[in-house]
C-alpha cells in the first residue's frame, strides 16, 4: 500500500501497464499496413500511369503504358492493375508493386471501361467501336464471349455477388443487364442521354447510372429493373448544360453517394437513402472518375483539364488537397500495399 501511496506502482500493476502498452503498440503496428495503399491514375494524353502513396499523397512513380489509357481496375487480391489502353485496342496487366508489365488480354477495338468480378475470375470490358462487351477469363487469359449491346458502350458495373453485369450504351441511352452464366441480356432500361457509368450499392439493391448529357443519375431497382428515382443537379452560377454526371461511387453502408459532374468542376454529395443532393464540392477542371481509399476515409477524383487529382475527406466532405499528375488524368484505382 505504501508503494502505491508514494507514487510507485506495485510490480504486478507495472507489468500489467507495460503489457497493455506493448499490446497497443503491436496492434498499431499491425493495423497500419492494412491502411497503406497506392493510388493509380491513368493519364489519357500522357500514355502513362501516375502512382501516389497514401502517407503523403504525393507522386512516387510514373510508368508508361499503351495508347490513351482510360478505365483501370485492381484485382480483388490487390496484385494486378488492369488498364484499358483504348487506342492500342487491348487491355494491359501490370504488377501493382513493381509496375512490371505482365501480359495483354484480348479485347475488341477501343476498350473504354472495365470491371473485375468480385472473386477475380473474370473481367468485363466495354468495346465502344464494336458495340460489344468482351468477357475474359483471368486465369487462362482467354476471351470467353463477346456480347452485343447498344451503340457506343462505355459504362461497366457488376453486382456484389458477381451474377449480373451492367453495361451502359451512350447512343442507345440504355443500361443493359447481363446474366453472368448465360451471357445474355436480361433487361434493357432506358435512361437519359449519354449514360457513362453504372455503380451498384454494396447490398445489391440499386444500380446508379449517370447520364452525361441528360444531366441526371437514374437510380434503378436491381430486382425489378425499374427506375425508382432520378437525381437532378442545380448549381448557382453554372449553366445546366455544363453539369454532366460521369463517375459515381457509393459508400459501403449506402448512406452517401458521390457523383463527378464533369465541366461543372464539382462533386455532388448525395444522401443515399433520400437521394437529396447535400453539397457540391469544388474540385479541379473537368472531373471524370472517382475512387475510395480502402477504408473509405478519402475519395480521389481525376480532373482531366487541370491535370491533377483532388483528395476529399469523406467524413467532413471537404477537399483537402490537390496533386498534379500526368496529362489529362481520366481513371483512378486504389491497391493496398503488398
Amino acid at each position: 500500500m505504501k508503494q502505491t501511496q508514494t507514487g510507485h506502482a506495485p510490480p504486478g500493476g507495472r507489468m500489467k501497464r507495460l503489457t497493455l502498452a506493448a499490446l497497443a503498440a503491436a496492434l498499431a503496428m499491425s493495423a497500419s499496413p492494412a491502411f497503406a495503399y497506392k493510388i493509380f491514375v491513368s493519364n489519357e494524353k500522357g500514355n502513362d500511369i501516375t502512382v501516389l502513396d497514401s502517407e503523403s499523397f504525393e507522386v512516387i512513380d510514373t510508368f508508361d503504358v499503351g495508347q490513351r489509357p482510360r478505365g483501370i481496375a485492381v484485382s480483388p487480391d490487390g496484385e494486378h492493375l488492369y488498364i484499358c489502353a483504348s487506342d492500342s485496342d487491348t487491355i494491359q496487366v501490370y504488377d501493382t508493386e513493381t509496375y512490371a508489365f505482365i501480359r495483354t488480354l484480348p479485347s475488341g477495338p477501343d476498350p473504354e471501361l472495365l470491371v473485375v468480378s468480385p472473386n477475380g475470375d473474370r473481367l468485363y470490358a466495354a468495346n465502344e467501336d464494336d458495340n460489344l462487351v468482351t468477357v475474359i477469363d483471368l486465369e487462362t487469359g482467354a476471351r470467353l464471349a463477346e456480347i452485343p449491346v447498344g451503340v457506343e458502350p462505355e459504362g461497366m458495373g457488376i453486382s456484389p455477388d458477381g451474377e449480373t453485369i451492367v453495361n451502359t450504351s451512350e447512343t442507345t441511352n440504355m443500361a443493359h443487364f447481363i446474366d453472368r452464366d448465360s451471357q445474355q441480356i436480361t433487361a434493357n432500361v432506358l435512361v437519359d442521354s449519354r449514360p457513362r457509368f453504372a455503380q451498384y450499392k454494396a447490398d445489391g439493391s440499386e444500380v446508379w447510372v449517370s447520364s452525361e448529357i441528360g444531366g441526371t443519375v437514374s437510380v434503378i431497382d436491381a430486382e425489378t429493373k425499374e427506375i425508382k428515382h432520378k437525381v437532378t443537379f442545380e448549381i448557382p452560377g453554372i449553366r445546366p448544360e455544363a453539369i454532366q454526371p460521369v463517375g459515381v461511387r457509393i459508400v459501403e453502408d449506402g448512406s452517401k453517394a458521390y457523383v463527378a459532374l464533369g465541366p461543372a468542376n464539382r462533386i455532388a454529395v448525395i444522401d443515399g437513402n433520400t437521394y437529396e443532393v447535400l453539397d457540391y464540392l469544388l474540385v479541379g477542371q473537368r472531373v471524370w472518375q472517382l475512387a475510395f481509399s480502402p477504408d473509405e476515409t478519402h475519395l480521389f477524383t481525376t480532373n482531366g483539364i487541370s491535370n491533377d487529382i483532388s483528395i476529399i475527406d469523406v467524413a467532413a466532405d471537404e477537399v483537402i488537397k490537390s496533386v498534379q499528375v500526368g496529362r489529362e488524368p481520366w481513371g483512378v484505382a486504389v491497391a493496398p500495399d503488398r
